[in-house]
């Protein structure tokens, strides 16, 4: 299987995500958004794939997302988009495609939904909460 994840090695939230993807036996297309971020086009893509809005998809904590005043709820996708491209540490993380759809993993376990059912074993996070069981079953 396919799997592209739109990566910052700075978030835990991301290294969880990624770590559940290679526990399923994957490993992903990487991609440093912050450093390669995607298109327009991609980020409408991902976006409306992921079912979000784009306001949704933008991320204000630790961002310029207040000081830009993105806050304004008269701002047009379109403006906030511009924003994002703009400065990419403005889009949520981590994004992740593959062919059984595509998620904004927040919290990073939502990832499980698009994985095929391949993980081996249990899995906890970084902060100890554990998502899969022994038998690599989802922990509700």
């Amino acid at each position: 299987m396919n799997v592209t994840i739109y990566h910052n090695p700075q978030c835990g939230t991301s290294r969880n995500t990624l770590a559940m993807i290679r526990s399923a036996g994957i490993e992903p297309d990487i991609i440093e958004y912050l450093k390669d971020p995607p298109s327009r086009a991609l980020l409408v893509k991902m976006i409306a794939d992921a079912g979000l809005t784009v306001r949704q998809a933008i991320r204000d904590k630790g961002t310029p997302y207040a000081k830009l005043g993105l806050d304004n709820p008269t701002l047009t996708d379109d403006q906030l988009l511009d924003a994002m491209l703009k400065d990419p540490i403005l889009i949520n993380r981590p994004f992740v495609v593959t062919s059984l759809g595509s998620r904004l993993a927040r919290p990073s376990e939502v990832v499980l939904d698009i994985l095929p059912d391949t993980h081996k074993g249990a899995f906890t996070k970084e902060d100890g909460e554990q998502v899969l069981d022994a038998e690599g079953k989802r922990i509700v």
